[in-house]
């Protein structure tokens, strides 16, 4: 049964249906989060702040004990109130979504780290361009992967699954040129290792906003779709 955001006002209990609206508010504010962590760490490298870049270097643990909190309380929803259906179905997506979250957090925290070694070296470097575009490309998508949840909006949910294919295009072709600067100048191995390192953490970021928009899918159509190619759900899907 498909569903939407009236399907989980419906039960007998009132409580239970806060502790389901909770868990998603829980989850939007994870999300939330390291969506700004990603974005702080970018801003750091691009304008040579340190001290931001620092900051989200160490907030790794703010992220770790938001998924740990939402990953008991919906240890504590499976076991007191034994969810069937669609109901069991949001319980599970969040669970899933809180770990690509969690993940989101670590690729910002490697962003940040490799940030401080750009901006200690004090040189600039080829990429800043990319980073910047590349930024830009996965945080909307890992924005409209979290208001997708937040909507149950599936059509929403594939465009995001469909934007994959660009970002994935995109960092190639950095990547490639990076490659080649480097090879006609040896003296910017280290610090154009540092940019496609960054440029790879960005990449990884619309993995995981990929990951979201599949549990959205999941959650409101009860279909497991992934490995399953984007142009082959948007007549399943009704696009």
């Amino acid at each position: 049964m498909d569903i939407t955001n009236e399907t989980h006002s419906q039960h007998i209990s009132r409580q239970f249906n806060q502790e389901l609206e909770q868990l998603k508010t829980q989850l939007m504010a994870m999300g939330g989060l390291v969506e700004k962590q990603v974005q702080d760490a970018v801003e750091a490298l691009l304008e040579g702040d340190s001290r931001t870049a620092e900051r989200v270097r160490d907030s790794d643990n703010a992220v770790n004990d938001m998924q740990i909190q939402i990953d008991e309380e919906c240890t504590r929803v499976l076991a007191r109130r034994q969810p069937a259906a669609s109901d069991l179905r949001l319980v599970l997506a969040v669970i899933r979504a809180t770990s690509d979250l969690e993940r989101v957090g670590d690729e910002a925290n490697k962003i940040a780290r490799n940030a401080l070694t750009l901006i200690e070296s004090d040189r600039h470097s080829r990429g800043m361009v990319e980073i910047r575009h590349l930024s830009e490309h996965v945080r909307k998508m890992l924005r409209d992967a979290l208001t997708s949840f937040a909507r149950f909006d599936t059509r929403l949910a594939l465009q995001v699954l469909h934007e994959d294919e660009s970002v994935d295009n995109e960092y190639t072709t950095a990547t490639r040129s990076l490659v080649t600067f480097m090879m006609e100048d040896p003296r910017a191995i280290t610090s154009i290792l540092s940019v496609m390192t960054i440029l790879r953490a960005l990449e990884r970021v619309g993995d995981h906003a990929d990951n979201l928009a599949e549990h959205v899918i999941y959650l409101v159509k009860g279909l497991d779709v992934r490995h399953t190619d984007p142009g082959e759900l948007d007549e399943s899907l009704g696009k």
